[in-house]
């Protein structure tokens, strides 16, 4: 089963910026896409921007207004998630995903089938 590891994250102030990865081993599936979500404390899980494999078509969540950038690494085993002008409201454990189905939108939890721990982000303002 594929496991998935987010590293990057840390504290930062507010401008700052960082980027995520999220590596996978033992992949044993087709993967579909790969997702970036977050969550804060007493919030629901959200989407942040998803990347499928096959034609590396990107999706984000509207609000983020082009501040974030998802991309993949050519050995198919990482995914990043660079995150710019960071805000103290984008303070959260920040988690990657992936699919091992194909599915109608990449925007949602269900979507997705492996999950790694999580990162914490916090920024500082």
């Amino acid at each position: 089963q594929v496991q998935l590891v987010e590293s990057g994250g840390g504290l930062v102030q507010a401008g700052d910026s960082l980027r995520l990865s999220c590596t996978a081993s033992g992949r044993t599936f087709s993967t579909y896409a790969t997702g970036w979500f977050r969550q804060a404390p007493g919030k629901e899980r959200e989407f942040l921007a998803a990347i499928t494999w096959s034609l590396r078509r990107t999706y984000y969540a509207d609000f983020l207004k082009g501040r974030f950038t998802i991309s993949r690494a050519n050995t198919m085993n990482t995914v990043y998630l660079q995150m710019n002008r960071l805000k103290p409201e984008d303070t959260a454990v920040y988690y990657c995903a992936e699919a091992g189905f194909p599915r109608l939108s990449w925007r949602s939890v269900e979507a997705f089938d492996h999950w790694g721990p999580g990162t914490q982000v916090t920024v500082s303002s």
